[in-house]
């Protein structure tokens, strides 16, 4: 079975799923949050490289303000677990998104964490907070066009590689296949211009049971596609093998 090197996943489903256990929204997130760390585990022992998760979305400030103060502190939390974990893991952690906007010590805790696992040979891990792709894009288009008016570069060279470097997931490679748990059938603002050619899977499971044999089957759903870009089968779908070493405990 063929591995796809980057995986997207839209962590969704974290509160409907403590509803229907009789619980608060916010133990679904915790939930949510702690089985990031597993499913971080399996596709490292699968041979997934890349690995993308959309944890906070620029819409999600729309929420009610008890629960965005609930997942701030998860977000606190889990930014200083994360550190042990991707040292134990031997994980590369980054973060994308505009974090301007999140509290001092809750941007101070992100840069210490992708300054501390920089160097790191495992599992790329990439984290979306506070990310919209549209926010993403006329971000990039704002220093884009700042460089220009300096004249760092010319507008005949400016293609689709030039403008990925100001995207957020600058030097990352697309998601070969994007997940969605929970049933819901779209996008919501995610890796818009990265996705467009990966494999879209969506699944009724929601986030928080979401395990090892719910990826495993994403995975081969993905085997049975065929890849094909302008007529062409796309050469680059033998990503990594199954019998990639792991880690041990996320």
């Amino acid at each position: 079975m063929e591995v796809p090197q980057h995986v997207a996943i839209i962590l969704d489903g974290n509160g409907r799923w403590a509803k229907q256990h009789g619980m608060p929204r916010n133990y679904g997130h915790t939930q949510g949050a702690k089985n990031v760390e597993t499913i971080c585990r399996e596709a490292w022992n699968m041979g997934i490289k890349y690995l993308t998760v959309y944890a906070f979305s620029t819409e999600n400030w729309s929420r009610p303000k008890d629960e965005v103060g609930a997942l701030m502190k998860l977000l606190r939390n889990y930014m200083k677990n994360c550190m042990k974990t991707a040292e134990k893991n031997h994980m590369r952690v980054r973060v994308i998104g505009d974090i301007s906007r999140l509290e001092p010590d809750l941007q101070e805790s992100i840069h210490r964490l992708e300054e501390f696992s920089a160097n790191q040979d495992g599992l790329n891990f990439q984290i979306a907070i506070n990310y919209g792709s549209r926010d993403e894009m006329l971000r990039g288009m704002k220093q884009m066009l700042s460089d220009y008016g300096e004249g760092k570069f010319d507008l005949k060279d400016l293609d689709e590689k030039m403008f990925e470097n100001y995207l957020d997931t600058r030097g990352i490679p697309a998601p070969d296949l994007l997940i969605r748990t929970s049933g819901e059938l779209r996008l919501s603002n995610y890796l818009l211009w990265q996705l467009a050619y990966s494999e879209l899977y969506f699944t009724d499971v929601a986030w928080p049971d979401f395990t090892k044999k719910e990826l495993e089957k994403a995975v081969q759903d993905y085997n049975k596609r065929d890849r094909r870009f302008g007529g062409v089968t796309d050469p680059v779908s033998k990503p990594a093998k199954t019998d990639k070493g792991g880690t041990e405990g996320v």
